[in-house]
């Protein structure tokens, strides 16, 4: 049966997995309305809002420049659009959403499980000034177990379970033989093997420490583990078992690895079972070398258990989600449980949350959570678990209704349940989470206080003609290079008293001479503000009108003294900018931090803010953001053109046998590369000429 369509406004309204994965947006023939401000109980959106079918959907509200207002979803739409503009929201601030509504679009799906699935793909796609954002630029990182293929000799055997392995000692199949243990971020691929996801790469690498510890697993990349010709560091510490030059048979490895799997899937006890199985097998045939080594890892293993006991339940994959809201900002606190153990926490702070809880609570035709807490964690778990897998068990700070874990269920292809009062160690866990979010919340507070107040003292000691600190916009420039290689310019942002890392952007230099600071500062302020300058002459002259964004900085900051000062003044005054807004950060007697003095472009005096000084602290802040950013990049692209654009085997002369030889020599490409010629020839085989072309190529 054809799910029906809306003919004024919706083209599109069925759910297809397209429009649910993207968050395509569908229907777009908006509604004409002459005046925006008089929205509500207009008689033209009553009409429009009765058009609407009465089915489950998603809506959206754009106001007169096209951006999104709000997205909502309902199960019937008719009577959900129409509750925004029947009923009198005046001196509210759903009112105030409601009169800047010009157009609006919805989608009809097929239940509110999907409704609820396509209205948080768009939220975080349209980011709406009235919906609850959650703004997570981090990828989480993950253990990856990833090897080659055993030799051909070593013929695979039948997978057994974890009954049979205990019962009779048989080894595990050699299928997982020299895998290498990872830390990874990003996307998965089938042919490896994940865990996780992890809160930290803090947490990760001390899941890495603890393989070395427990299984001695190999992470060594696979061009050394395949050059080596004696066992590294790690064999003679004792984090390594020597797989690369034989020093453990690929079987008795392959089930290294196949109980470092069990044990981060949360199967420690079997394992540990297991391997006295083992130890006392080996003891029986005399085989005393051997079952020293399983007695020593099973103490390791017994010590870490015993220390990890009270993380250790039932639970194999649980995430613990905890809120607090405070003085108009939210901290949702997520704890992550993977195999039974407790890996650590995360916080996440919305935005728009005063906007958005007071549309949501406005809208008297909407299912209301009992408190604000619970409209926050509906929607970081809504958000969140689009991009992240979602485990089976979810315990929380406030209730979770049925059709969120009906759209988690939908999303991820199992039941997922959810505990808001547990007991025992649920109950720590959870009483863990609340007490961080607290205090997570708290420090935001308070830096968001000190940083405001910084701002203030920038406006006043610079006297800078801003009415309203909130929207003070700092640019800073730097430039990076080694000896004129690979020079980069940044560019970072500061707004809202906060640094403003999307807006980042980093300018590659090319066509100067090498090591011209001033030449490079001009490129880069150059491109940055030409197109500016172009659309503010455009505007003057009767034009387009310039967009939000399009604005010159209230401030503009340059990584040095007179000389980079000179060159902004030159670059603005051809531009036809405002010379007042450029200010050099010019170090002090001794290059000392908090001596710092600031040069003007438009001729004022230097002026030194005082070692103390608030606006001092936010100016240096942004000076040292910006020369991270730089050299970083720099970095980045340095070692691409030493290493990336110069690989061994693109080297005329360097054969499989020298390659190799090379490797094993300086232990991989980057210790080939960072030695010189004269130990180059060194290497059997390596004349001086070809030592010297490689050296050459490699820099």
């Amino acid at each position: 049966m054809p799910i029906p369509t809306d003919p004024e406004t919706s083209r599109d309204v069925s759910a297809d997995p397209e429009s649910l994965q993207t968050g395509r947006r569908t229907g777009m023939a908006a509604p004409k309305q002459n005046d925006p401000s008089r929205a509500e109980q207009d008689p033209r959106w009553l009409a429009q809002a009765a058009a609407r079918p009465p089915l489950p959907g998603v809506y959206r509200y754009f106001d007169a420049a096209g951006a999104v207002l709000y997205v909502g979803k309902a199960i019937n739409l008719k009577k959900r659009v129409a509750s925004y503009f029947r009923n009198n929201h005046a001196g509210t601030r759903i009112g105030q959403m409601v009169s800047r509504i010009a157009s609006m679009q919805t989608t009809v799906v097929r239940s509110e499980a999907e409704a609820l699935l396509l209205e948080n793909n768009l939220i975080k796609t349209l980011s709406p000034k009235y919906n609850i954002l959650f703004r997570d630029d981090k990828s989480y990182p993950y253990l990856k177990l990833t090897g080659q293929a055993p030799p051909a000799n070593d013929k695979p055997r039948r997978a057994n379970t974890v009954a049979d392995d205990v019962r009779t000692g048989i080894d595990f199949p050699v299928a997982a033989s020299y895998a290498r243990v990872a830390y990874y971020r990003g996307a998965v691929e089938k042919k490896h093997r994940y865990f996780g996801p992890y809160p930290s790469a803090w947490a990760v690498k001390e899941a890495i420490l603890l393989m070395q510890k427990l299984f001695k697993l190999r992470t060594c990349e696979d061009t050394v583990f395949n050059n080596r010709s004696r066992p590294c560091l790690l064999y003679q510490i004792r984090r390594c078992s020597a797989p690369c030059v034989g020093h453990i048979s690929a079987q008795d490895y392959a089930n290294d690895v196949a109980n470092a799997e069990r044990f981060l899937q949360g199967d420690a006890r079997q394992v540990l079972a297991l391997l006295e199985l083992r130890m006392m097998a080996h003891a029986e045939k005399l085989e005393f070398e051997k079952a020293a080594e399983l007695r020593d890892q099973v103490g390791a293993l017994s010590n870490v258990l015993h220390q990890q006991s009270v993380d250790n339940v039932s639970d194999r994959d649980v995430d613990i989600l905890a809120v607090q809201v405070q003085g108009g900002k939210a901290c949702v606190n997520l704890a992550m449980v993977r195999g039974g153990r407790h890996l650590g926490d995360r916080p996440f702070f919305p935005v728009h949350v005063e906007e958005a809880v007071a549309v949501f609570g406005g809208d008297s035709d909407r299912a209301q959570p009992a408190t604000v807490e619970a409209q926050v964690l509906e929607a970081f778990v809504a958000q969140h678990y689009l991009d992240v897998p979602v485990p089976p068990s979810l315990v929380t700070s406030e209730p979770l209704t049925r059709t969120l874990l009906d759209a988690l269920a939908l999303q991820s292809g199992f039941r997922v349940s959810a505990v808001h009062q547990p007991r025992e160690q649920r109950r720590i866990w959870l009483e863990m989470a609340q007490t961080n979010a607290g205090l997570q919340l708290a420090r935001l507070l308070a830096e968001e206080g000190s940083q405001q107040a910084r701002t203030r003292a920038l406006v006043q000691a610079l006297d800078l003609p801003v009415g309203d600190p909130d929207a003070v916009r700092v640019e800073c420039f730097d430039i990076s290079h080694t000896a004129g290689e690979a020079t980069q310019a940044s560019c970072v942002v500061f707004h809202h008293h906060t640094m403003q890392s999307a807006e980042y952007r980093r300018y590659t230099i090319e066509g100067i001479v090498p090591g011209d600071d001033y030449a490079a500062m001009r490129q880069v302020l150059t491109r940055r503000y030409s197109k500016l300058a172009e659309a503010l002459r455009d505007a003057a002259d009767g034009g387009a009108p310039l967009g939000a964004s399009a604005r010159l900085p209230d401030l503009v900051l340059v990584d040095g003294g007179k000389g980079q000062v000179a060159v902004a003044r030159e670059v603005f005054a051809s531009l036809g900018l405002d010379l007042s807004v450029i200010a050099g950060v010019e170090k002090g007697e001794g290059r000392k931090v908090g001596l710092e003095e600031l040069v003007f472009a438009d001729g004022r005096e230097k002026v030194y803010l005082g070692k103390d000084s608030a606006a001092l602290m936010l100016i240096a802040q942004v000076r040292d953001e910006a020369h991270r950013f730089a050299i970083t990049g720099m970095r980045a692209k340095r070692a691409k053109v030493r290493v990336g654009g110069g690989q061994l085997e693109e080297i005329a002369g360097i054969g499989p046998k020298r390659r190799a030889r090379l490797l094993q020599r300086f232990g991989g490409v980057r210790g080939v590369g960072l030695a010189s010629a004269e130990d180059l020839a060194t290497v059997e085989g390596v004349s001086r000429q070809l030592a010297e072309e490689i050296y050459r190529a490699l820099h």
